[in-house]
């Protein structure tokens, strides 16, 4: 007799001791924060955190970000904080940075795929401070959704991604609204000199640059932390990229042409509310039965960074 996956009604919970219940016994908890909702295991617990991997379907050798409750915390997990990496904490945290330090010794090579370096960060979400707060851990979590597909910035994103594969007896799903910033964490290599940006995000590279007093330098070296894949939050619908309105007008037009169903993403210069409707605007596409999505670039400059990475990768997933 078959088995009806996992609802929403199963999984999802606003109350955080249902959630520490589930960390503690070595479930999964996928957790809201403000850039998207990430999946979350206890980062000591190995089996927990292959968990991870097989749930999402993403390759073992990919690293995960340790989630801490507060900067306090990073020397349990970094055996160094070089003095760029201080600065940033200080300024940033909780917020959406993730900082890439060496390894301490308890780093499991299940987080870490191996490399001597470990990202951290501490989030801005109050459910998922309380949980990282009264657990007393970090949670290794990369975004809660299946592997190379578009982020979740909701509770339902998250069921109707990973229901099928969760165990509503053991794992839970963190219902904290939507993310309010929208696209992932901004993360800065800082055992490099100088500070290397190895993914925009959140907070822009130019914030980062006048707290440092000096210039980021550009991903250099192997891949070595989270959103390094040059394909990634892809929707089911074929991206198409152009730089202008006029340009997307005239893209939907041929593609409808050609009867394809086409939807055009475009929040002018609305920068923040570009990255925070962006994976919801893919999902909704792809709802729609879309064929093609055509999306208007936004400028290079703040947000817009993070925003172009993360519409390049989606087209990149099909070239």
């Amino acid at each position: 007799m078959s088995v009806d996956p996992p609802t929403a009604r199963d999984l999802v919970t606003t109350d955080v001791d249902v959630a520490l219940e589930r960390i503690r016994r070595g479930g999964l908890v996928a957790v809201p924060t403000e850039t998207v909702y990430g999946l979350g295991a206890d980062a000591d617990d190995a089996a927990a955190v292959a968990r991870i991997f097989e749930v999402k379907g993403r390759p073992s050798g990919h690293p995960l970000i340790v989630h801490l409750a507060s900067a306090a915390d990073v020397h349990e997990w970094a055996a160094d904080m070089p003095v760029a990496a201080a600065v940033l904490a200080d300024a940033c945290w909780p917020g959406p940075l993730t900082l890439l330090l060496p390894r301490a010794a308890r780093v499991i090579d299940a987080v870490t795929g191996g490399r001597d370096t470990v990202g951290v960060r501490v989030p801005a979400h109050p459910l998922t401070e309380q949980l990282l707060r009264r657990s007393g851990r970090g949670l290794a979590a990369p975004s809660a959704n299946r592997f190379g597909r578009v982020s979740p910035t909701t509770a339902a994103d998250v069921v109707a991604d990973l229901g099928p594969f969760l165990d509503p007896a053991r794992d839970a799903v963190l219902d904290g609204g939507p993310s309010p910033v929208g696209v992932e964490s901004t993360i800065v290599d800082c055992t490099t000199d100088p500070p290397q940006l190895l993914r925009p995000g959140g907070i822009p590279a130019e914030d980062i640059e006048r707290l440092l007093d000096a210039a980021l330098a550009p991903a250099g070296g192997p891949s070595r932390a989270a959103g390094m894949l040059a394909t990634h939050y892809a929707p089911a619908a074929h991206v198409v990229l152009v730089t202008d309105r006029r340009g997307a007008d005239a893209a939907a037009g041929n593609l409808e042409a050609r009867g394809e169903r086409v939807v055009v993403v475009d929040f002018g210069d609305d920068l923040v509310a570009y990255a925070r409707q962006l994976y919801r605007s893919l999902r909704d596409a792809d709802a729609a039965g879309a064929d093609h999505v055509v999306a208007v670039l936004p400028e290079s400059r703040g947000l817009g960074h993070a925003i172009r990475d993360r519409l390049t990768k989606a087209a990149a997933s099909r070239s």
